[in-house]
């Protein structure tokens, strides 16, 4: 692996049981981790349930997390709501809120999970309990968005963290699309095609199924392959040394 890049597939992923506590198995792999970014707080993760499977509905009492949906249909429950969601759109559950996922369908439902800590808690990391007792959140906010459709989302003012833009992006054979590393983190998931990032000195290859993640702080260029890419584009800005001292 090169050290500005992580790249990362969905060969051998792990089986989970009894994730947040529902009966039942859940596929799961870990695209980008904190270890190897610049910004030590958000994770990228895929997860996959067969049909009837759930991830359980639980409290996001410290992070933020944005589900975006790859394939198949289901029901979110979200503050203790039935939603019907499927493939395209992108579930946002803000701090305090809860949420849980059930496959209705009759295929496999996956999604990229998207988590990062709200500034309130990156705040308590960097005080002393005196200064910032811990209370307990109110109800926050909970939505579905449609990917497909707005093709480029701002999930603020339901997140509030670093996660500042989720895009689909689709490029024709050749085309190219360059994602700046000052002061931000990208990753891309890639639905169908392929495409070389370059970052750096070098090109590596990705497929569908495959990631790659920048951690350098170096620009990632994106260029589709003879049969064109359609991605998921996640960016999120990274505080500089004195802003992260500082628990912003």
């Amino acid at each position: 692996m090169r050290p500005d890049l992580q790249i990362s597939d969905l060969a051998s992923p792990s089986d989970v049981h009894g994730v947040h506590g529902a009966a039942g198995v859940t596929q799961w792999r870990s695209l980008a981790a904190g270890r190897g970014l610049r910004g030590p707080y958000e994770a990228v993760e895929w997860a996959c349930v067969p049909p009837g499977g759930l991830s359980g509905e639980h409290l996001h009492s410290r992070t933020e997390e944005a589900y975006v949906l790859l394939s198949g249909r289901g029901e979110a429950l979200l503050n203790g709501e039935p939603h019907p969601v499927r493939a395209g759109e992108i579930v946002l559950t803000g701090l305090g809120a809860t949420h849980g996922l059930r496959n209705t369908g009759a295929g496999p439902l996956s999604w990229l999970t998207l988590e990062v800590p709200a500034p309130r808690t990156l705040a308590l990391t960097h005080s002393a309990w005196k200064e910032a007792p811990m209370t307990d959140p109110q109800t926050g906010e909970a939505v579905i968005v449609d990917l497909e459709e707005l093709r480029d989302v701002d999930p603020r003012p339901t997140l509030q963290g670093p996660l500042r833009r989720i895009r689909l992006l689709e490029l024709a054979p050749g085309a190219a699309e360059r994602l700046p590393g000052q002061g931000a983190e990208h990753t891309v998931f890639v639905l169908s095609g392929a495409a070389t990032a370059t970052s750096g000195s070098g090109d590596v290859t990705v497929r569908e199924g495959m990631s790659v993640t920048a951690s350098g702080g170096e620009d990632l260029r994106i260029t589709a392959s003879a049969a064109g890419l359609r991605a998921v584009c996640a960016s999120f800005v990274v505080p500089s040394p004195h802003e992260r001292g500082a628990g912003l």
